[in-house]
């Protein structure tokens, strides 16, 4: 009985030898080879006639795939850019916004603020950050505050409150417009503080 073999064709053995190069258990260790590679196996499919329609189409296939990635890599950019604009944009309005604004936790203990919040305090921000904003309150001020908080953790969208801060240095309380809603982060709340009556920010070295 006459045994007929089969021989792999010369596209056969190429691809079996890509196939090899990418998937073999040293493939990580010879990444560097890869371009070198390829451009090899590209180069032995052009060489034969029968085979040279395959390397262009691959040739072809492989110059879409680097323009995709060239687009790809462009528009990333172009969107690390745009969302860099806007967190720059987005701190300026919350650092010089009229109003001051600050994240509390459950304690009411400021976790962030902004400059306004901090001249109206009459400290630098790095001094409050930690500190309970009860302590800048008189006891109806604390009172108030606490009155504000709970009508938020009830379900109320946003609350309102006048809180009257200790007498400075010249013996002057002020009073303050109080808004808090909920910090969408979650575990504390926004405060904005806005003076009464014109109330001017103590200013901050």
């Amino acid at each position: 009985m006459t045994t007929i073999s089969h021989k792999p064709s010369r596209q056969d053995d190429l691809r079996s030898r890509a196939v090899a190069q990418l998937k073999g258990p040293d493939a990580q260790a010879q990444a560097w080879m890869g371009v070198s590679a390829a451009l090899g196996v590209l180069h032995d499919l052009a060489s034969s006639p029968s085979t040279a329609p395959n390397a262009l189409a691959l040739l072809h296939e492989l110059q879409v795939r680097q323009v995709e990635v060239d687009l790809q890599d462009e528009e990333l950019r172009r969107s690390r850019v745009e969302l860099e604009t806007s967190l720059n944009r987005q701190v300026q309005l919350y650092d010089y916004a009229s109003v001051g604004q600050f994240t509390v936790d459950s304690n009411a203990v400021l976790r962030e603020l902004n400059r306004t919040g901090a001249a109206l305090l009459g400290f630098e921000r790095d001094v409050l950050r930690g500190r309970s904003l009860e302590s800048f309150l008189t006891p109806d001020g604390v009172s108030a505050l606490h009155a504000m908080l709970a009508r938020v953790t009830e379900g109320t969208p946003t609350a309102f409150a006048d809180l009257h801060l200790r007498g400075t240095h010249d013996g002057e309380t002020g009073c303050m417009h109080a808004s808090a809603c909920l910090d969408p982060e979650g575990g504390g709340f926004l405060i904005g503080l806005m003076g009464v009556g014109g109330t001017k920010p103590t200013p901050v070295a």
